[in-house]
């Protein structure tokens, strides 16, 4: 049996070109190559899954190419470069602080660094989620990230940059990771599908850029669940199966019953989402979601605000043609006072049940103002 290697690993990035939505950060990190303007501290900071310590290796190895590319990329023939792509590389060091966090780990790190490397420029440390460290070793690493030897470079890696000592940040030059954005994992996905010969709806796609919620390395594990179980041909009703979503019609249908102050239809639709299994306080939450969105789709100045796909979209904008600005407002209000109260409340359906008397309600009580 051939070992299987997850996507998140297999289609890890290489090179600056290959990393998906830090346009940005990528650009100033080859310009600091070029330009021969590297700092002694780096830190990273953003989401989860977004391409920190990827990125960080990436930095590691271009510096430390031996035949740099006019584009300020690797070669991937020197034999650093050789080093670093089959993971044999002395150059570089990575420490997980979430379980090396204390002062002597911090005191073994310090005497590494006086080690010269072997093969290339610069030693590169890579210090993973920097914000466990304890403020002893916080303290323990100061002088050392301030006045580094020349070879040594230092990046640090975390998603909470405000756990981290002001004296740590004043050292380093800070990169914010950016979340993804929808279009950009969808169109990430669709790259991927097609070298492992998958064919995936567009709608499918968007559901599990949406389920990621910024995350690369979680979209591409999702993505990989979801081949598991649909096969070679992922659908959008297959993944929202699979991912116990619940399908865009319900939103649209719940909205159009609101609007139409249909009681009965609403409740009878709300009794059909909780027997397929579905949580009321998702659906809450999904409806705010939605409301949320129509709103956006009623001026055009905001309808780029929708993370959906191209045929949801024109669902939204027909939705909004119907609904009132204030019929909206008044939802999202009586949504929220929903979400205050669920958490409280003993008859969670109930509770539910009153949100969705009041929301069909609405127009009515208008018409009597």
């Amino acid at each position: 049996m051939d070992n299987f290697i997850v996507s998140a690993r297999k289609y890890r990035p290489a090179s600056f070109d290959t990393v998906v939505g830090q346009l940005s950060i990528t650009s100033t990190l080859r310009n600091a190559i070029v330009n021969h303007q590297l700092a002694q501290a780096y830190l990273f900071c953003g989401p989860r899954g977004v391409g920190k310590t990827t990125c960080a290796r990436i930095f590691a190895k271009t510096i430390n190419c031996q035949n740099l590319q006019p584009n300020a990329e690797p070669c991937n023939e020197c034999e650093s470069c050789k080093a670093f792509n089959t993971g044999r590389s002395l150059n570089i060091h990575e420490l997980d602080a979430a379980s090396n966090n204390s002062v002597d780990d911090i005191r073994g790190l310090v005497d590494q660094v006086r080690i010269l490397p072997q093969v290339g420029k610069y030693s590169v440390y890579i210090i993973d989620e920097v914000h466990m460290l304890s403020t002893s070793a916080f303290n323990a690493f100061l002088k050392t990230l301030e006045e580094p030897p020349a070879h040594a470079i230092f990046i640090l890696a975390t998603t909470e940059k405000h756990k981290i000592l002001p004296t740590i940040l004043s050292r380093c030059q800070i990169y914010d990771f950016n979340r993804m954005k929808v279009e950009d994992t969808v169109r990430h996905l669709q790259y991927i599908a097609q070298k492992e010969g998958v064919t995936a709806e567009e709608e499918a796609l968007d559901i599990i850029a949406q389920k990621a919620d910024g995350a690369m390395r979680d979209a591409l594990s999702i993505f990989d669940q979801v081949v598991n179980f649909c096969g070679k041909n992922l659908t959008y009703a297959g993944v929202i199966e699979n991912l116990n979503v619940l399908d865009y019609e319900y939103y649209f249908r719940l909205t159009d019953l609101f609007h139409k102050g249909d009681v009965s239809g609403a409740l009878l639709l709300f009794n059909e989402i909780m027997e397929k299994g579905f949580d009321a306080a998702n659906l809450v939450a999904g409806l705010g979601k939605h409301f949320r969105n129509v709103l956006v789709a009623k001026d055009p100045a905001t309808v780029q605000l929708l993370e959906v796909s191209a045929r949801i979209r024109e669902r939204y904008l027909k939705q909004a043609a119907v609904c009132e600005t204030g019929f909206l407002y008044d939802a999202l209000k009586i949504i929220e006072q929903c979400e205050m109260q669920y958490k409280v409340r003993m008859e969670k359906r109930l509770c539910v049940e009153i949100t969705l008397i009041k929301l069909c309600q609405i127009n009515e009580l208008k018409k009597k103002i």
